[in-house]
């Protein structure tokens, strides 16, 4: 099953009379399993097809399909909706809440949802021992290392079980050791089935993913399979 599918998107940002095109006419096909690293230079268009992935932004021109759905015209409400329900972000700076419990910060999606008390705690606990941080729900974000920071946030990002995991840079305020820890997370996520999308500007870091697809200039410059993907190994972060 294809997850996403963008045909033929343009993306022009105007300022007064200028324009500039950071999309020249991108399609891309991502599968339900896969692990895919989008990667390219600072002003390749990475970052923007990325937002428009999410959802955080829409094409000038093109459709989008999400998941069997033409996303291409919908309402922000409309978005924001199959935002929340299809797509789960990870991002480079954790954006954990500092006074909430690595418990209570993974519950806040599924309260803004609309979840009761108690399926809030199961989905919660369900994910968090899925990170290996079943031990620490009553922990402060502030006593917990980074990778245990990135956990809970991929933790928080599984809690509405979306078609597709988007990582932006999540590696970024990692050491080495801990970036490959929670590389094997994702790693474990996709073999049960996952979709997971990693914007990076690392070479190390995709080569974990099974495909890798280079954005130069506003367009896709290569995209294939990762024919020397590496296994990540070691403990917990």
């Amino acid at each position: 099953m294809t997850v996403v599918s963008l045909q033929q998107v343009r993306k022009v940002y105007k300022s007064g009379a200028l324009e500039f095109e950071a999309l020249k006419g991108v399609s891309l096909e991502i599968r339900q399993g896969e692990m895919v690293a989008l990667m390219g230079p600072s002003g390749s268009g990475k970052t923007t097809l990325m937002q428009i992935i999410g959802l955080l932004d829409r094409p000038t021109e093109g459709r989008y399909i999400l998941a069997g759905r033409d996303v291409t015209t919908l309402t922000e409400n409309e978005r924001a909706e199959v935002r929340n329900q299809e797509i789960g972000f990870v991002f480079q700076a954790f954006h954990l809440l500092p006074r909430l419990s690595v418990l209570e910060n993974v519950e806040v999606p599924l309260t803004y949802a609309g979840y009761g008390p108690q399926e809030r705690r199961e989905r919660a606990l369900e994910v968090l021992q899925k990170v290996g941080l079943g031990n620490k729900l009553k922990n402060l974000p502030s006593q917990l290392s980074g990778g245990q920071k990135q956990r809970v946030a991929i933790a928080r990002a599984l809690t509405m079980r979306p078609s597709i995991l988007l990582a932006d840079e999540p590696t970024g305020n990692l050491d080495s050791k801990t970036a490959v820890e929670v590389m094997r997370l994702f790693q474990e996520l996709n073999d049960e089935g996952t979709s997971v999308i990693i914007v990076t500007h690392e070479p190390d870091i995709a080569e974990y993913t099974g495909r890798i697809v280079r954005i130069r200039d506003g367009q896709i410059e290569s995209d294939g399979p990762n024919p020397h993907r590496k296994r990540a190994v070691g403990g917990v972060a």
